[in-house]
């Protein structure tokens, strides 16, 4: 075999410089030679060897072991910056050409041997700040003897091969929200909507042309077309800037805003959007927060007026009158709903007529044929052994309820009704107690004797 030795050109340094970050393996035994010396085959095209199988005389398809070969070796001596090896440099340069300046930690994972802070600190002070820039400066000359260079790169070797890897940042889980563009239709990208106002326009001058051939009254034709449509793209870049003034696609903040009123406050800001469009945002915005001023304020005067029907003088009294409507009408509405599923679950079928063939009884013919009254049997008690708050109510007040079948929650807001009103006026009378809940009289006459005879209330009408 024999070695080939000639002077290096200009194109063997771009070479290098090209190859410069690749990474490398042996071709026969697939050994990573890229931090190591190798043999270049200088006969067969990107063919290398590790050393030990350059040794060895490996042949492997048309490479054979008597072909010129060159040592390829790497570029650790220092050019800028004696802790930056000339292949580092040449690294540091195709990572920023490759990934843009700024990617610093694209770089150092490009670079291997440097970190982030220190590939950023290095390329500003070298070639940013140089005193020759744009170039770096080239008259710096380093003598270093073979041993320390030797000892250096070994330092440098272990530190790629010792690199810890940069933390990844924890990314937020994903996520299936709609964006702008499947709400509204926007592209962002081209600040346009899928659908724009006059969306056809373009179908009148997509097939125009103008040639000298054109009468004067094609010609004018033409223009008037071409000016319906430049009014048409006005209009389209005037709705088009309104939506992006007013906000609208920034759907996340507008919904959040919504449900914090109430329904009241957006049927009337929907009913009002339609003078969004004669007035500029913040006289729309004062236009709207002054309508909902003077409706919390007719709302205002409304419930006072109501509390001055029912004979109260002060505010606290009006406040406690408001908790009781809004209890009587959460009352009426659980016991309306407990009624209708107490009737659906429990529901029983009717009587069966009596035989036509029997013999009527001397009472019943002396009536001649009316039917007989049927005689309606009382409902079974309800079960409510699991029922949501059968804890707080005595062993007395747990039969009332199933006897009456009446939930203990429903049991426990007519209890705090009745006793309140009777705390308030000083006695209640069946009357009274009747017409404060709504529900079947017989049931709250129950309830009433029962709260008589437990103690609890004073009975008026004694």
């Amino acid at each position: 075999m024999t070695v080939t030795h000639r002077k290096r050109t200009a194109n063997d340094a771009e070479k290098d410089i090209a190859e410069a970050g690749v990474k490398y393996h042996c071709d026969p035994c697939s050994r990573n030679i890229t931090d190591t010396v190798r043999i270049r085959c200088a006969v067969c095209s990107d063919f290398d060897l590790c050393v030990s199988c350059f040794c060895n005389g490996v042949e492997l398809g048309k490479h054979k072991n008597w072909h010129d070969y060159r040592v390829m070796e790497q570029h650790s001596f220092p050019i800028f910056d004696t802790e930056w090896g000339a292949d580092e440099e040449l690294l540091l340069i195709e990572g920023a050409e490759n990934f843009g300046i700024g990617n610093w930690q694209d770089i150092a994972d490009h670079v291997g041997s440097k970190t982030r802070d220190e590939c950023e600190a290095h390329y500003l002070q070298v070639y940013v700040n140089s005193d020759t820039w744009p170039l770096p400066d080239m008259s710096k000359r380093f003598d270093m003897d073979p041993e320390a260079q030797a000892a250096r790169k070994r330092q440098r070797l272990a530190m790629r091969v010792n690199r810890v890897p940069a933390p990844v940042k924890a990314q937020k889980p994903m996520t299936s929200q709609p964006a702008n563009h499947e709400i509204a239709g926007y592209m962002p990208g081209r600040l346009e909507f899928e659908t724009e106002y006059e969306n056809e326009a373009e179908q009148s001058v997509k097939d125009m042309l103008f040639s000298e051939e054109d009468a004067p009254e094609e010609v004018d034709l033409k223009l008037m077309v071409l000016e319906i449509y430049n009014a048409k793209l006005s209009k389209r870049l005037e709705r088009r800037k309104f939506v992006f003034d007013r906000g609208f696609l920034e759907y996340k903040k507008n919904q959040a805003a919504e449900k914090k009123r109430s329904p009241k406050e957006r049927e009337l800001i929907n009913s009002m959007r339609v003078f969004a469009q004669l007035q500029t945002p913040e006289d729309y915005d004062k236009f709207i927060e002054g309508l909902l001023k003077e409706m919390h304020l007719r709302e205002r005067i409304a419930e006072l007026q109501e509390f001055r029907a029912n004979g109260l003088t002060t505010l606290a009294a009006g406040q406690e009158y408001l908790r009781d409507k809004t209890n009587r009408t959460s009352l009426r509405h659980l016991m309306t709903r407990d009624t209708g599923m107490n009737d659906r679950r429990n529901a029983r079928p009717l009587p069966q007529r009596a035989n036509l063939d029997e013999t009527p009884s001397p009472r019943g013919a002396a009536a001649g044929n009316k039917a007989a009254p049927v005689i309606r049997k009382p409902a079974n008690p309800l079960n409510i052994q699991n029922a949501e708050g059968i804890h707080l109510l005595t062993v007395p007040e747990q039969a009332l309820c199933s006897t009456l079948r009446i939930f203990p929650k429903s049991y426990m807001i007519i209890k705090e009704q009745l006793l309140k009103e009777h705390a308030r006026l000083g006695g209640l009378k069946r009357r009274q107690a009747r017409e404060l809940i709504k529900i079947d009289v017989n049931k709250t006459g129950k309830i009433y004797d029962f709260f008589v005879e437990a103690g609890w209330i004073q009975n008026s009408d004694a």
